[in-house]
């Protein structure tokens, strides 16, 4: 029975990072992501706090804590891989600048695909199958997205079922991944509790927020994209490197806690800031029409 479940998970997790890139993919044009992407200063400072500082944040915290080496490898697998695919969406509650965060969330997409193959053995003691996560990120990743892309691109009046339809199906098959890997490993889960990892899980999210936040400037729906997407991270790619190159069940149970507690963290947060930027809409527009002329 196991074995059936360990497949379904195996499999779901394939469905699940197709799909979201192949709705991605329907649901953008090329001239949509690059647009946010002109100012040089951002997208620089965008790049240093999600592919530096939080990883080496990841490293720091687990040391810190003194975790165990497969909660720590979790902690800095799912560092090394930002880029949720759900980042618009958040920041769309948080009334964020959308555009910059759809952006940014296929920047850092293609971003993790180039930069966990190089970066993950040299920070992980032990054999790490480089040219098999970049194939797989490649083949799930980038390749669904460049599809789907092109479709758009070429198809521009795509049914709107298409990309609704791909929504549902990663929706669903994230579910199942997220439900299985919890189900097949909950003695794992449990060995969490009083190791000091779910509490690393929290500050490194916290920690990751911040600098986006700080990295973000003056303008405020930057600043909340910029934070959101920092400290949201493409927990389908380490789930899927993590499964390839680590036996111990515990690196994808941590990046599972840990993509949840920035879940259960930053909607919330998300929705805080949307209804603050909502209260504030009204005053600025006053004070803006107000001003002597």
């Amino acid at each position: 029975m196991s074995g059936l479940l360990l497949n379904i998970s195996r499999w779901a997790l394939l469905t699940f990072l197709v799909t979201s890139m192949l709705e991605l993919g329907f649901s953008l044009t090329l001239a949509e992501i690059l647009a946010p992407l002109k100012n040089m200063r951002l997208l620089v400072v965008s790049l240093v706090a999600n592919f530096v500082v939080v990883p080496l944040l990841a490293v720091a915290v687990a040391k810190a804590m003194r975790l165990e080496e497969p909660f720590a490898v979790g902690l800095l697998l799912l560092a090394l891989a930002p880029g949720a695919p759900f980042i618009p969406k958040v920041v769309q509650i948080a009334r964020g600048n959308l555009a910059f965060a759809t952006g940014l969330m296929v920047l850092l997409i293609v971003g993790t695909a180039a930069d966990l193959p190089l970066l993950l053995p040299r920070l992980i003691a032990g054999e790490i199958d480089t040219w098999e996560v970049e194939r797989s990120l490649f083949l799930l990743m980038l390749l669904p997205l460049f599809i789907g892309l092109t479709v758009h691109a070429k198809f521009h009046s795509l049914p709107a079922w298409l990309g609704s339809s791909m929504g549902f199906v990663a929706n669903v098959s994230g579910l199942v991944v997220f439900v299985l890997i919890v189900v097949l490993n909950f003695q794992s889960v449990l060995s969490l509790f009083g190791t000091g990892a779910i509490f690393a899980a929290l500050v490194l999210v916290v920690l990751s927020v911040f600098v986006g936040r700080l990295f973000g400037g003056s303008d405020r729906a930057i600043r909340d994209a910029l934070g959101l997407g920092t400290g949201l991270r493409n927990v389908g790619a380490a789930l899927l490197v993590g499964a390839k190159n680590f036996n111990d069940p515990r690196v994808n149970v941590m990046v599972i806690v840990t993509a949840l507690v920035g879940l259960f963290i930053l909607v919330p947060v998300a929705g805080a800031w949307g209804r603050r930027a909502k209260a504030a809409a009204p005053s600025s527009l006053e004070s803006a029409t107000s001003r002597p002329g």
